[in-house]
Parts: structure tokens; C-alpha cells; sequence
């Protein structure tokens, strides 16, 4: 039988027409239970996992949206993103094809966002010209390029003997109270005039505890480099589960412009939490500690988004701080040691030394950099050579003085100098050093010109040498900042320094004696 013309073009219109009836049910579904902020819907045969929904709007015609998650055999679990008292079953849901994307640019710095990016400062809208996925594929092995250059702390005991490079992984440890959140803010504060654009996430944090930062941050000019990404307590956990990734895009735009970009995650552990208790509503198998069986993968697939990229590919890089809470100084918990084979090294913040009154409280033993001194300026690697080793030292004999056992004159001159070096490392908190103040220090405490200090001179020992080397020696001090190496006649230069910073403070240049 053949066709005419007409008949031909009724058929075909027939069948466009039904792909189409076909598309849009496969693209819509209907909800069948909704509870917590979780609901559950029939249909959606074309969804992707983590692509946004369109949800009936609120009564005042706002937008609902949510985020697709479980894609089950008759179903899809999805968690809203916002107010979901208004949904109800029966209600049409729609696929929009488009992963959640947020704002970015750098009409975001100085400004403080929820995790969609929406302002949350009451300075009005923020007109950014960009929006970006918040899930994105980490750079390829060509793409990248070895970190070779330092991420100044200004932190004496972390740059000296854990030093942080520019697209490093490094992991913040402690537990509760011991000034994780104090280190990471000080690094940010220290990245005043360096072209750093800094990004916080608040992750679960008090909304008084997240402001006392934001209060920082702008007392001592930070937010002029800095963005903040809020995901209160009180909000849905699906809100604190996406902060960290919506932080990570808002740095990565800075990056792959070519720029230095710092990400602080605090913490990954309340991240953890809001991601079990997503999953447990969203009735997955519970795994290890009841966190669901891709809880490492949800960690890897964004700390490894920081990187240094090749000149190639623009030279940025984006540097991670994430933060941990540890259990009475337990590393080998689950989170902790997720994290620790993730990142490239950690910072080990010990409870004992911050009771001491050691700021920080790093613990030398177990906080270590896998990047070390490829990522530390020439200057500071001479001046630490061997802090780090007689430091341990100290650490080791100390622990038999401590019993009242007798030490021989050799082992008590090592106490008194270990004592003065851990005095020396001990820094007030938002009070970051420059690069030539931190080797100034050292170098004259590791070479005993403080042996005979008293200890409870050695912060004006300290202050009268930076004072008294940056006024004498002006051209080798800022030659030390600018180029991180050691100029020459920098030896004879501290000595000088010392005898005028040890006559200020009332100590002849004689030796110590028992």
C-alpha cells in the first residue's frame, strides 16, 4: 500500500507527538510520601543522580527545589532543599536536567552565603555574573603540577615544622576546644597582601560561634579576601551535606582563573554526620558506625578537587584545610582515618599541651607534612633544620625530669633549651608572624643565644630581637620576606640583634650555668 504526501506528514506528526507525551511522563513524577525534608516519588524515569527537581512552589510563589539522590527500581528518594511543609502527596514533581549550581565570581568576596549561595548578611543581593556545578571531576594527573610553593601559616610551630604548600591536602586534628578553627583562621588573617582569596565553610557550627569568626575576619581586614559559606545546625542536613562542595566550587572559579585560592572546611565530621543522617532517612544500608558504605568516597571526591594546576592550564590552585574532631586524641576512628589517607598530611592537636598553655598544641610526633620542605621557603628550611628533631628530644628526657629522676649536664642543658624552643613556638592566637620574624627566632633559639632566658622573659626576648633585627638590619629583613632565601651576613646580623635584644632585657652575654 502506498502513502501520499499527506498522509506521509499526518503519520509522522502522530509519531512526534507521542515521543514527546512519552518524554514528558518519563521527566515527571508524582510524590508518594513525604517526611523530614525526605521525599519519595514515582516516576522520573530519566533522572540523574544529584540533579535538581522542581517541586509546587510556596504559597508566596518561591521556588522549591530539591536534589535527587537514591534512584531505586520504582522509586526516587530526594531530599528538599528548604521548606517542605507545603509538599504533599499526589504533588507533580519535575526533572530541570541541571546539576544544583551556585554563584560564583568575585562578586562573592566579602560577602557571607548559605550553601546555595544566596546571601545571609543583609547587604542585599549579590549580582555575580557566573554560576557553576557544585560537583565537578578534580583536575587530571596532566593537568596538575607538584606543590612547590609555600602557604605561609604565619603559625611558627606549623610553618617551621609542618609547612603547608599551595595545593596541598592538610588535615586540621583535634579535639574539641583545643583551637582547630583558631589555626585555620590565623592562616587565613596571615594571607593579608599575598592575592590568596580565602573561602570558610561553616559546617554545622554554632550561628554564635560562626559569627564570632565572621567578627574576626573583618576586624583584622580578612574579609576583603574572604568568603563565607554558612550551613547552620538548625537547617536540613541536606543543606550542611552541600556546603563543603559549593565552597569548593566558589574557590575552584578562582582557581582555573589562575589564581591562589585557600578552602577552610569546619568540619568535615558534623559534614559526616548530616551525610549519615541523609542516608538513614533515605533508608540506605547502614555501614561502619552507621555512616553509609560511599562515605569515603563522598570525602575523597572533594578534598582531591584541590590541586596546582600547570602553566598550562593557568597556574592556580586551590589549598585545603579540612578539620576533624578527634575523640579524646583517638586517630584511628572512622572519619579521622578516612581522612588522614586522603589528605597529604595533618596537623595533630593534643589536649595535654593546650592545657599547658602551648599555643598551638601541635604534637610534633604525630603531625607530619608529605610535602615538607619542597613546599618551604630556603630560609626557613636552614632555620628549622633541627628544631624538629630537638624538640623530640626535648619531649623524650623530659618525660623521666618529670619524675624527679637525676640527669646528667649534658641531658639538662637539652631540657632547658627544648624548653625554650617549645616557649619560642608558643603564639598568641590572630597575632600570625612574617617569614623573617619566624627564621629570626629560631635561628637564635635553636643556636642557644636563649638558654639562659627566663622563661617567662622569653615573649619580650622575642619581641626586643624581631624589633631590634628589623630596625638594624632593615634591607635583610625584607629581602627575607620577599625572597624566602637568606641573604649574606645574616648570621652576624642576629648575633648583633641578640647581644642588643639580651642587654635590653638585663642578661650579660655570658653562658648558662647549673
Amino acid at each position: 500500500m502506498q502513502l501520499n504526501p499527506a498522509e506521509i506528514s499526518e503519520l509522522i506528526k502522530s509519531r512526534i507527538e507521542g515521543l514527546g507525551a512519552s518524554a514528558d511522563i518519563r521527566n515527571q513524577g508524582t510524590v508518594v510520601s513525604v517526611a523530614d525534608g525526605i521525599v519519595r516519588i514515582h516516576g522520573l524515569s530519566d533522572v540523574m543522580q544529584g540533579e535538581m527537581l522542581e517541586f509546587p512552589a510556596t504559597k508566596d510563589g518561591a521556588a522549591t527545589f530539591g536534589l535527587a539522590l537514591n534512584l531505586e527500581r520504582d522509586s526516587v528518594g530526594a531530599v528538599i532543599l528548604g521548606e517542605y511543609e507545603h509538599i504533599a502527596e499526589g504533588d507533580t514533581v519535575k526533572c530541570t536536567g541541571r546539576i544544583l549550581e551556585v554563584p560564583v565570581g568575585p562578586e562573592l568576596i566579602g560577602r557571607v552565603v548559605n550553601a546555595l549561595g544566596q546571601p545571609i548578611d543583609g547587604k542585599g543581593p549579590i549580582n555575580a555574573k557566573m554560576t557553576d556545578v557544585i560537583e565537578k571531576v578534580a583536575p587530571g594527573v596532566i593537568a596538575r603540577k607538584s606543590v612547590d610553593q609555600p602557604m605561609q601559616t604565619g603559625l611558627k610551630s606549623i610553618d617551621s615544622m609542618v609547612p603547608i604548600g599551595r595545593g596541598q591536602r592538610e588535615l586540621i586534628l583535634g579535639d574539641r576546644q583545643t583551637g582547630k578553627t583558631t589555626l585555620a583562621i590565623d592562616t587565613i588573617i596571615n594571607q593579608a597582601g599575598t592575592g590568596v582569596v580565602c573561602v570558610y565553610v561553616a559546617i554545622g557550627q554554632k550561628k554564635s560561634s560562626a559569627a564570632a569568626v565572621i567578627d574576626i575576619l573583618r576586624q583584622r581586614g580578612a574579609m576583603q579576601y574572604t568568603i563565607v559559606v554558612v550551613a547552620s545546625p538548625d537547617g536540613p542536613p541536606a543543606i550542611r551535606y552541600l556546603a563543603p562542595y559549593a565552597g569548593a566550587a566558589i574557590a575552584e572559579s578562582f582557581m582555573y582563573e589562575g589564581r591562589d585560592t585557600l578552602v577552610v572546611f569546619d568540619d568535615l565530621t558534623k559534614h559526616a554526620d548530616a551525610y549519615r543522617e541523609l542516608s538513614l532517612l533515605l533508608r540506605r544500608p547502614p555501614g561502619r558506625e552507621a555512616y553509609p558504605g560511599d562515605m569515603f568516597y563522598a570525602h575523597a571526591r572533594l578534598l582531591e578537587r584541590s590541586s596546582r594546576l600547570s602553566s598550562a592550564h593557568g597556574g592556580g590552585s586551590l589549598t585545603a584545610l579540612p578539620i576533624a574532631e578527634m575523640q579524646r586524641g583517638n586517630l584511628a576512628t572512622y572519619i579521622p582515618t578516612n581522612l588522614i589517607s586522603i589528605c597529604d598530611g595533618q596537623i595533630v592537636l593534643d589536649t595535654e599541651l593546650f592545657n599547658r598553655g602551648v599555643r598551638p598544641a601541635v604534637d610534633v610526633g604525630r603531625s607530619v607534612s608529605r610535602v615538607a620542605g619542597a613546599a618551604q621557603p630556603p630560609a626557613m628550611r636552614v632555620a628549622a633544620g633541627r628544631l624538629r628533631l630537638e624538640l623530640s628530644q626535648f619531649e623524650e628526657v623530659a618525660r623521666f625530669a618529670r619524675f624527679g629522676t637525676e640527669v646528667d649536664d649534658v641531658t639538662w642543658r637539652q631540657i632547658r633549651r627544648g624548653e625554650r624552643i617549645r616557649m619560642a613556638l608558643t603564639q598568641t592566637r590572630h597575632d600570625p608572624r612574617s617569614l623573617a620574624a619566624q627564621v629570626v627566632l629560631l635561628t637564635a633559639v635553636t643556636d642557644g643565644h636563649a638558654d639562659d632566658v627566663a622563661l617567662d622573659q622569653m615573649g619580650r626576648f622575642e619581641s626586643e630581637l624581631v624589633t631590634q633585627f628589623e630596625r638594624e638590619h632593615p634591607s635583610l629583613f625584607y629581602a627575607i620576606n620577599q625572597e624566602g632565601a637568606l641573604p649574606e651576613g645574616f648570621a652576624a646580623a642576629v648575633a648583633q640583634s641578640v647581644a642588643t635584644a639580651r642587654a635590653i632585657i638585663g642578661l650579660s652575654n655570658g653562658g648558662v650555668r647549673r
